[in-house]
């Protein structure tokens, strides 16, 4: 692995600091959550064309710029140093990789190149209670039975007559809640159970904005800088992302020579490959965010007084804050390797990432998560009684790191499912043996 970064890959964070910078202090995020969508729009469409930013990941010959998931980890990183909200983790991160992996030649020239330009914005439709295990970061479960569609509840896909690739000849009936951007975006990938609930399958489905029988409500969320949204369909006109292949295994095939690379691949299966890179992208913008409370509690330590010096020349102080600073380290150096492993595992396999990757994607998020959780609770008690009043910014990181563990954790069983994937309480004879997720700890070095 070569730590060092590239000339472009420091262009691409030294432009989005200083845009960021510029256009997305305190106030302007507390004044963007507020409006309807939850961000604020022409930030987003002044990103997506000076930067690229929806398609940073997505190739070039539909639009994209063409980079990887160290690229998007660092794009992520700024983005959660100014807890910008914007449509950025459900698009690039959870959304376009799924329509560029499954999708037919056709989907793909359509959304892609929307989706690149900053015009259309996507969401991805799963329980927002099972995101992790959907990712394959918190558990296995490959077969998609978290779509529920029948008595576990979720969404139930039906088709009406034969010829069901064509649009409209799917409808789909329930309610998905928890969903990242879901109240807003203008495509909705729904994961949704066909053929009942013992013996179905999952597959993922495009439901345009506007759709009859769509219903969405934006949630009231601890994050505002993460608007959820609930949506809730009744008899909705949906089309399969990709052609479903017919047989009981639930694959997908593309279309064409301009289909995706995910030929034959099932929903479920896809899903669970996009986890190490999006893990690799969250862990990366949990460090942003992390950092960037660090820096504004040092700061504020350097300046204000007690006893006639500054608070930050007490040694409880400093000792306080070089143990958030080398957790936030820590989980830098592990998100930057979980990037790199994700991004070498799919140039390798042209598939998608491996074993290796997936681990090391886990193991990241789990450190970045609890680094951001400490950056944040020491901000708030070393900003003193400033810092325990609501109102403070000290409080938006607060809420940021509550959030993210409960849509993307918890840290403990990030760390169990990697353990278990890198086989570390596997018995000499081969068998598995419990595992204990909150013994269960290995470090990543670079």
């Amino acid at each position: 692995m070569d730590a060092a970064f590239t000339e472009e890959q420091d262009g691409i964070r030294r432009t989005l600091r200083g845009l960021l910078r510029e256009r997305c202090g305190p106030d302007e995020v507390k004044a963007a959550v507020r409006t309807a969508p939850g961000h604020d729009h022409a930030l987003w469409r002044l990103l997506a064309r000076q930067l690229g930013l929806p398609g940073l990941a997505l190739p070039p010959e539909v639009g994209g710029v063409g980079c990887g998931p160290t690229e998007l980890a660092l794009a992520c990183e700024e983005a959660g140093r100014a807890l910008l909200p914007s449509p950025l983790t459900a698009t690039a991160v959870l959304a376009a990789p799924l329509v560029d992996r499954l999708g037919t030649g056709a989907q793909r020239a359509e959304l892609l190149p929307r989706i690149a330009d900053g015009g259309l914005t996507a969401a991805l439709a799963v329980p927002g209670a099972e995101l992790g295990r959907v990712l394959g970061l918190t558990g296995g479960d490959r077969g998609g039975g978290w779509a529920g569609g029948g008595r576990a509840g979720g969404v139930q896909a039906r088709e009406c007559g034969r010829g069901g690739g064509a649009a409209g000849g799917w409808r789909l009936y329930g309610q998905v809640d928890q969903v990242l951007d879901g109240h807003s975006a203008g495509l909705l990938l729904v994961a949704a159970r066909t053929g009942g609930y013992t013996r179905g399958r999952t597959l993922l489905f495009l439901v345009r904005a506007g759709a009859p029988g769509l219903a969405r409500t934006r949630l009231t969320a601890l994050d505002e800088t993460r608007p959820q949204g609930r949506i809730e369909l009744r008899d909705v006109p949906a089309e399969p992302l990709g052609i479903p292949d017919g047989g009981g295994g639930g694959g997908v095939r593309g279309e064409g020579a301009g289909a995706g690379a995910g030929g034959g691949v099932a929903p479920a299966e896809a899903l669970a490959r996009l986890g190490a890179t999006a893990a690799a992208a969250l862990a990366a913008e949990a460090v942003g965010a992390a950092d960037a409370a660090l820096g504004r509690t040092v700061e504020y330590v350097r300046t204000r007084e007690q006893f006639g010096r500054p608070v930050g020349s007490f040694q409880a102080v400093k000792h306080r804050l070089a143990e958030v600073y080398v957790r936030v380290e820590e989980a830098r150096s592990a998100a930057y390797y979980a990037a790199w492993a994700a991004g070498r595992a799919a140039a390798v396999s042209g598939r998608g990432p491996d074993a290796g990757a997936a681990v090391a994607g886990g193991l990241a998020l789990a450190t970045a998560l609890e680094a951001q959780l400490a950056a944040a609770g020491a901000a708030v008690q070393l900003h003193g009684g400033i810092g325990f009043t609501w109102e403070h910014d000290a409080h938006l990181y607060v809420k940021r790191a509550a959030s993210d563990e409960l849509l993307f954790g918890p840290v403990h069983r990030l760390r169990a499912h990697a353990a278990e994937l890198e086989g570390l309480f596997a018995q000499p004879d081969g068998s598995g043996a419990a595992i204990d997720g909150h013994l269960v700890r290995k470090a990543v070095t670079v």
